[in-house]
C-alpha cells in the first residue's frame, strides 16, 4: 500500500478515505481491552472486572498516553515534511522517532514499576482488588515499550496517508489478543495475570508487523538498523509540539484519576459498573480520536503544501461529522445499552448502576465534538500548546474543581458525572472563540499566510 496524498480531491471523501481504516483500527485497539475486561468479567467475577477496568485502566493511560502524545510530535513532523516533498527530513524523522520511543518504553517500565502500589493507594483502590491490580500493571509495564513502539511504527505510516497497514496488523494483532485471553484465563486458569500476558505478547506482534513493514518498503520512510540514531534538531522540535500534546493526555488522565478515586469509595458495584461503561463509552471515544487523528494529518500535509483553502474546510467538514456521528451513537446507546452491559456482568445491580450512568452522559457526547476537530486542526498546523491549555483549562481543570466542591456536599454518581458535560461544553466554546479570532490560522482566513513549507530549513512552518 504506496502513501496517500491528501492535498488534492474531494475533502470530505479524503477524510473519510482516512477516518474509516483509522476508525476500524481504534476498534480494534479498544476491542484489546474490552476482550479483557469481558472475559474476566464473565469468567472471573466482578471483583477481576473492576481490577482490569477501573484504576487499572487509568493508571495506564495517564503513563502510555503521555508518552504517545510525545512520541506523536515525530508525526505532525513526517506529515508536514512529506506534504512538503522533503524526503530526507521524513527520514531522519522515522529513525529518530523510532530510537525516542525505546528511550521512553525503558524509562517508563522502570520509573513506573516502584509507583504502582503508591498510586492505587493514592485512588483509594478497594483492598479487594489491589493485589490484581498490582500484578496487571506490572506485567503490563514489563511489555510496554512494545506498546509505544507500534504506535510509533502506526503514527509514521498514518502520517503519510497509509491508514490501512496499521488497521490489518491492529486486527490480526487482536485476534491474537483474544485467543491468547481464552487461552490463558478459560483454559488454564490464569485469571488477570493471563490478560496481562495476552495483552503484552499481542503487542509484541503488532510490533513485529509494522516495524517490519518499515524495514521493507522502498519509500522515504523506510527504516534501516544502519540509519537509528537521534538527531537532535528534530528531537528538540518533536518535543516542542509533542510535550504539549503528551501533558494535554495526562491533564485528561489525572482529571479521570481524581474522579475514578470518588468513584472508589461508592463500593464495588459502582467500580464495577464504571468499569464496564468505561469500555462501553469508549466506542464513542474511539470515533471522535479517529477524526482528532484524520483532521490532524489532513491539516498537516495541507499546511505543509499552502493549501491552507482545504485547511479550513476540512475542519468545518470533520465538524460536520463529528456532530451527525454523536447523535447516531447516542441514539445506539440508549437502544442497545442494556444488552451491551450483559456482555460484561450478569449481575442486576451492576447493570442498573451502568444504565443510569449511560442515560446521564451519553446525550452530552454531542457538546465535545468542537474539542476535537479544533484541537487536532491546531496540531496539525504545530499550535499543540494552544490546544494543551485550552484542554487543561476548560476540561480538566473545570471537571477537578467540580468534583472537589461538589461531591462533598452531594456524594452521588450523578454529581461526579456532571462533571463531563459541563467541561466538554466550556471547552468546545473555548476552542470555537481562539480558532478563529485568535490563532495562527485567522491570518491563512485573510490571505497572509500561503506559502509553503520551506525546503531550505530544519522546521516546518
Amino acid at each position: 500500500m504506496a502513501s496517500v496524498n491528501i492535498t488534492e480531491g474531494t475533502i470530505w471523501k479524503q477524510i473519510l478515505r482516512f477516518f474509516f481504516p483509522i476508525l476500524f483500527g481504534t476498534f480494534f485497539q479498544q476491542l484489546y481491552n474490552t476482550a479483557d475486561a469481558i472475559i474476566v468479567g464473565r469468567f472471573v467475577g466482578k471483583h477481576a472486572l473492576a481490577a482490569v477496568g477501573g484504576s487499572t485502566t487509568l493508571l495506564v493511560n495517564l503513563m502510555v498516553f503521555f508518552f504517545i502524545g510525545l512520541t506523536s510530535g515525530v508525526s505532525v513532523l513526517i506529515s508536514q515534511y512529506f506534504g512538503a516533498g522533503r524526503e530526507d527530513s521524513v527520514s531522519d524523522a522515522v529513525h529518530t522517532g523510532i530510537v525516542f520511543a525505546f528511550c521512553c518504553g525503558v524509562f517508563m517500565t522502570a520509573a513506573g514499576l516502584p509507583l504502582i502500589r503508591p498510586a492505587l493507594r493514592m485512588m483509594n483502590t478497594p483492598a479487594e482488588i489491589t493485589e490484581d491490580s498490582v500484578r496487571y500493571l506490572t506485567i503490563f509495564l514489563l511489555g510496554v515499550t512494545a506498546n509505544l513502539l507500534y504506535n510509533m511504527g502506526s503514527g509514521i505510516l498514518r502520517a503519510v496517508g497509509d491508514s490501512k497497514r496499521p488497521l490489518y496488523f491492529l486486527i490480526a494483532a487482536c485476534f491474537v489478543n483474544i485467543g491468547l485471553d481464552l487461552l490463558f484465563v478459560v483454559v488454564l486458569g490464569m485469571g488477570v495475570t493471563g490478560v496481562a500476558l495476552a495483552t503484552v505478547l499481542s503487542e509484541i506482534f503488532s510490533v513485529i508487523l509494522s516495524l517490519g513493514c518499515l524495514m521493507m518498503t522502498r519509500e522515504c520512510y523506510r527504516l534501516e538498523l544502519r540509519g537509528l540514531r537521534v538527531h537532535f534538531p528534530m528531537v528538540r522540535r518533536v518535543i516542542a509540539i509533542g510535550l504539549p500534546m503528551g501533558l494535554q493526555s495526562v491533564m485528561y488522565s489525572v482529571s479521570n484519576i481524581f474522579i475514578q478515586s470518588r468513584v472508589n469509595t461508592l463500593g464495588t458495584d459502582t467500580v464495577a459498573a464504571w468499569a464496564a461503561y468505561f469500555r462501553i463509552d469508549t466506542v464513542y471515544w474511539m470515533v471522535m480520536n479517529a477524526l482528532g487523528i484524520a483532521i490532524t494529518t489532513f491539516v498537516g500535509q495541507n499546511y505543509g503544501a499552502g493549501r491552507t483553502d482545504r485547511l479550513h474546510r476540512g475542519v468545518h467538514e470533520c465538524l460536520a461529522m463529528a456532530a451527525g456521528i454523536a447523535v447516531v451513537i447516542t441514539a445506539f446507546l440508549f437502544t442497545a445499552g442494556r444488552t451491551v452491559f450483559g456482555l460484561f456482568t450478569t449481575d442486576a445491580g451492576v447493570i442498573a448502576i451502568g444504565m443510569d450512568i449511560l442515560h446521564f452522559v451519553a446525550p452530552f457526547y454531542i457538546t465535545y465534538t468542537g474539542v476535537e476537530a479544533y484541537s487536532g486542526a491546531l496540531r496539525g498546523i504545530g499550535d499543540s500548546l494552544a490546544a494543551l491549555v485550552i484542554t487543561a483549562c476548560g476540561t480538566c481543570l473545570l471537571r477537578v474543581v467540580w468534583v472537589a466542591l461538589m461531591v462533598p456536599a452531594s456524594p452521588d454518581i450523578r454529581t461526579i458525572l456532571a462533571s463531563y458535560p459541563i467541561s466538554w461544553s466550556t471547552t468546545s466554546i473555548i476552542f470555537f472563540i481562539y480558532y478563529y479570532f485568535f490563532s495562527p490560522v485567522r491570518y491563512f482566513r485573510r490571505g497572509k499566510s500561503k506559502k509553503k513549507v520551506s525546503k531550505n530549513t530544519d522546521t516546518p512552518g
